[in-house]
């Protein structure tokens, strides 16, 4: 006989397999087993909203395995993650297998590590019901919103569409930014910096302030141009310089949240690609000498604790490669913010002393960029501060306008020696080294430059900027940022253009019909205080059937109202009104959704029912009859390719895209082949034109 381990991914099974070693069998779920099903409600709200569960169709393979293993087993232990989602898992999976929820069956590790994985072992519990409850509400509350919410938003606006409790309060965040964009009026000022020589001939520049009386704002060019012509001729010394020091300090290790802040704007991570490395890397790869092993401690936390072992550890490397002076006085200890669950460590490498440059090759690219990340990070959170010298001289022209200019440079590096942590603020102060300046010291003015600026809007969101909001706000948590992100971009209620984040139309007329209808659901302080109450039934302090209950009620009677007032009501979208006129009626087409995608239609139904496939144009031409190539989908595949819009009439199609560019040969559309070779399709021309690089 032997004793089962349950994990999740098999991944972690070989990394824990290892440390166990023989008696034990570790075998993996591959994620949840057991989940409302898709075809139905599956929530009977009269009875205290209890929810249906079956066995995923793509498991039941797989449970019938583990209840094999189970039955020829003296025991069994459940050791999914350490979350809230870790342990509905685990509470699943003693359903299925007949486990006795009195029994302690249930493991954790923090860090897939032989010490984790023993101690982990050491100290088996009972399945925390607190947790799985409060992982049921969620659930459960997702569920009730989806498939009550959604089928309303369809009818009102487009075929489709899906309304999210949380996901419907990042769009809201991203809408109302997007009014503050349109709303900004832009204000006009002017600067005026002065390169100047002091005696010893070095430059270095000084920002004009005002006079002597105060600070003279710019507001225009006129201003500017007075001050400028005021200074003409003018001498400059140095009336005063004060030197002073500063001391800076390491930013904390990462939490979820900021590691997937840091990802984004440090490697350009978007927060789901952060997570599915994050996971690999506390999981395990195979280390050379010591197999497959655990990198970081578990990825999902919003606490900033760490061990004494690992601070230890921390300790002992940094006086050993850099020395002891770049040791703090006292210990680095980080305080959570407020409401935060203490579960778990902060994020950090399991093993300090496994140097990034060391494992590069035994990890991805990915993996190699967010271990370095991870690991440059916690060791600069425990590291001594930079201490900086700092200056700042006091400037007069003709005795009377007032220059500053300011810098410093770094006495000690501490910290900055390994890393330092980035903002969004793309305006960081800069390290300008001035000369060494003396009060009362004459200086030569080599250029006097004034220069135009405006006021900015409020910067849109990036994902990082977004994630901050959510945590600040109290939306959501740690492990629901990156799905959040994804599912408001999949849905196409946000756009991605460059690192910014901009709602859609179909997003902003969403936001308006929520808060018109549903105010709760978008509103960010409800969400907040429903992700608290949430954390309550977690922490055995609230009855999550009350929960839902309280948040259901108000719920139906705005969905019934709604219905009620809005009936025969539709939403119309400028970005589904098309300038193609109906071939029967005249009227000008729009686009709809049906079940095979989108697709064009008369807004003359049911008067006029005539329907279209949408394509999209292309610049080409037919090379067999000159006519416009359309974009089109295989019906099987969903394949893109290439066709004539004369067809029937012309059957010209191809796999290969449209390159924009003419066959110097015979002047007809050339298309690009999957290797990148252009090539002219025309009867007879045969011109190739090779992709680059390739002979």
């Amino acid at each position: 006989m032997s004793k089962l381990v349950i994990v999740e991914s098999p991944a972690k099974a070989k990394s824990i397999q290892k440390y166990l070693g023989a008696g034990f069998i570790v075998a993996s779920s591959m994620g949840h087993v057991r989940d409302l099903p898709s075809s139905r409600l599956a929530v009977d709200v009269k009875k205290d909203f209890e929810p249906s569960y079956t066995v995923m169709k793509d498991k039941e393979k797989i449970v019938k395995d583990l209840q094999a293993k189970a039955a020829k087993s003296d025991k069994v232990y459940l050791a999914t993650d350490p979350d809230r989602e870790g342990e509905a898992i685990s509470w699943h999976l003693a359903s299925l297998l007949g486990l006795d929820l009195k029994q302690a069956n249930r493991v954790t590790f923090n860090e897939i590590t032989k010490t984790g994985v023993q101690g982990g072992m050491a100290h088996p519990r009972r399945v925390d019901i607190d947790l799985v409850n409060a992982q049921q509400a969620r659930r459960i509350l997702d569920r009730l919103v989806g498939y009550k919410l959604s089928p309303f938003v369809s009818q009102k606006i487009r075929r489709g569409l899906s309304a999210g409790r949380v996901q419907s309060v990042a769009v809201r965040l991203i809408a109302d930014r997007e009014q503050e964009v349109r709303a900004f009026v832009p204000e006009e000022y002017w600067s005026i910096d002065a390169k100047l020589l002091n005696s010893a001939r070095k430059s270095f520049a000084a920002q004009f302030v005002g006079d002597q009386k105060g600070k003279i704002p710019l507001k225009n060019k006129q201003q500017a141009d007075d001050i400028l012509a005021r200074l003409d001729g003018a001498s400059y010394w140095v009336a005063n310089v004060k030197r002073g020091s500063r001391k800076k300090n390491p930013a904390p290790p990462f939490n979820t949240s900021t590691l997937q802040q840091e990802a984004s704007r440090k490697l350009g991570f978007q927060s789901q690609r952060t997570m599915k490395v994050a996971q690999e890397l506390y999981e395990g790869v195979e280390v050379p000498g010591q197999g497959t092993t655990g990198l970081i401690t578990y990825m999902r936390t919003d606490s900033l604790r760490v061990s004494d072992e690992a601070r230890a550890a921390a300790n002992e490397y940094i006086a050993s490669a850099y020395g002891k002076n770049y040791l703090p006085p006292q210990p680095r200890v980080y305080k959570s913010r407020a409401g935060a669950q203490d579960g778990h460590e902060a994020i950090r490498p399991t093993m300090p002393e496994l140097v990034p440059a060391q494992l590069k090759g035994s990890l991805s690219p990915d993996q190699f960029k967010l271990y370095d990340l991870v690991w440059k990070r916690f060791l600069a959170s425990q590291m001594a501060s930079c201490l900086q010298d700092t200056v700042k001289a006091t400037i007069l022209a003709n005795k009377h306008y007032v220059f500053n200019a300011s810098g410093y440079s770094v006495k000690f590096d501490g910290f900055t020696r390994v890393y330092e942590a980035s903002t969004d603020d793309e305006n960081e102060e800069g390290n300008e080294k001035l000369p060494e300046l003396k009060e009362g010291e004459a200086l030569s003015l080599k250029e006097l430059l004034s220069a135009q600026h405006f006021t900015q809007p409020p910067p849109r969101y990036t994902e990082a900027s977004l994630i901050k909001a959510l945590e600040e706000s109290g939306v959501g948590r740690p492990s629901t940022y990156a799905t959040i992100i994804s599912t408001v971009l999949h849905r196409g209620y946000v756009a991605r253009q460059q690192k910014q984040l901009l709602p859609t139309e179909l997003g902003e007329a969403m936001v308006r019909l929520l808060m018109e209808r549903f105010p709760n659901i978008v509103n960010v302080k409800f969400t907040a205080q429903m992700e608290t109450h949430l954390d309550g039934v977690g922490q055995g302090k609230t009855d999550y059937v009350a929960v839902l209950r309280d948040f259901y009620t108000d719920f139906e009677r705005d969905l019934l109202r709604a219905k009620a007032e809005m009936e025969g009501v539709k939403i119309q979208l400028e970005e589904d009104r098309t300038d193609i006129p109906c071939e029967k009626c005249g009227r000008m087409m729009v686009v709809k959704s049906g079940r095979y995608g989108r697709f064009l239609a008369c807004p003359g139904y049911p008067e006029c029912k005539n329907a279209k496939p949408l394509v999209a144009e292309t610049k080409a031409a037919c090379p067999l009859c000159g006519k416009t190539v359309l974009q089109r989908k295989a019906k099987k595949t969903g394949r893109v390719f290439y066709g004539c819009s004369g067809w029937p009439e012309c059957e010209f199609t191809t796999w290969d895209t449209p390159a924009g560019e003419a066959c110097p040969k015979c002047g007809k559309s050339l298309f690009e082949q999957k290797g990148g070779a252009l090539r002219c399709l025309g009867e007879g021309c045969g011109y190739v034109k090779k992709a680059e690089g390739k002979k």
